[in-house]
């Protein structure tokens, strides 16, 4: 009987185990699809042209021997799979940031850029002229989009297709203000190069009002970040310092609770502090 009941158990155990490893996986393979999708139509956006399948490949050896050098290091097997999911997700992280960084160089250097178009239309030129002058003069990321918009217009594509997908690659607010100025003056044959000026004073304006709201409130989000900071830093002088008062937090469940509370808590005042200060203009 006892071992009718062992092996019960063991089949229990052995299907459960076979379960979740297929579980993980499927969850695996369709985090890989996604990873690699989202990593393609990113990096074209950077017009950098790399494998999503190797830069997939990258990200788990990076992974995988930045857990295993914690595990060796600080001997910790949770603190280890902690330090892995991280590096997962770091990639996303990393390319989300990239793309706002670059969103936020494009709308800096539009202000000049239709100044430039304007000059180039108040001379005599027409759209199409004072476009491929602009994107021989203009750094990237301007002058990559505004190629691309052009080289869509020589393989056959009209201007009104090319110019909504700029606003779709380039989804900015001062996007879409240039994009309807060169739509309606395409339709309608109105003065595009004055419009180009307004929209250039305009878009100007927003970006010193950023800018200064930025300044105003850094000092909000630097302390958000030092008071998010304070507790684990300060759990973790308290575990070196007095380890046994500190082992029921890190070995019980009333600890692991309330560790679950204090990181809620953490994520939920960041976040409110990160709302306050985000101020759209």
């Amino acid at each position: 009987m006892t071992f009718i009941v062992v092996l019960a158990a063991a089949l229990s155990v052995g299907v459960l185990a076979w379960l979740a490893l297929e579980a993980s996986r499927a969850a695996l393979a369709r985090y890989r699809r996604h990873f690699t999708e989202t990593a393609r139509v990113q990096l074209s956006e950077f017009f950098l042209f790399i494998d999503p399948a190797q830069l997939w490949i990258a990200n788990v050896i990076a992974c995988v021997l930045a857990g295993a050098l914690v595990a060796v290091l600080a001997g910790s097997g949770v603190l280890a799979v902690g330090v892995m999911a991280l590096c997962i997700v770091l990639p996303r992280w990393g390319l989300r940031h990239l793309r706002l960084r670059r969103l936020a160089n494009f709308d800096s250097q539009l202000p000049d850029a239709l100044l430039t178009l304007a000059s180039g239309l108040r001379a005599g030129a027409g759209v199409s002229s004072a476009l491929r002058h602009l994107v021989t003069e203009a750094p990237a990321p301007l002058a990559q989009e505004f190629a691309l918009m052009l080289r869509e217009q020589r393989l056959g594509v009209g201007l009104d297709t090319a110019l909504a997908s700029l606003a779709q690659r380039v989804p900015t607010e001062a996007t879409a203000l240039t994009v309807s100025a060169l739509r309606i003056a395409t339709e309608t044959g109105g003065n595009l190069a004055e419009a180009l000026e307004r929209i250039s004073a305009l878009v100007r304006h927003r970006l010193h009002m950023q800018a200064r709201i930025g300044s105003l409130t850094a000092q909000g989000r630097l302390q958000a970040w030092v008071i998010g900071a304070l507790p684990p830093l300060l759990a973790v002088v308290l575990d070196r310092l007095e380890p046994e008062a500190m082992a029921a937090l890190w070995g019980t469940l009333a600890g692991w609770m309330t560790l679950a509370v204090i990181v809620s808590l953490e994520v939920l005042g960041l976040w409110w502090v990160r709302r306050i200060v985000r101020i759209d203009v």
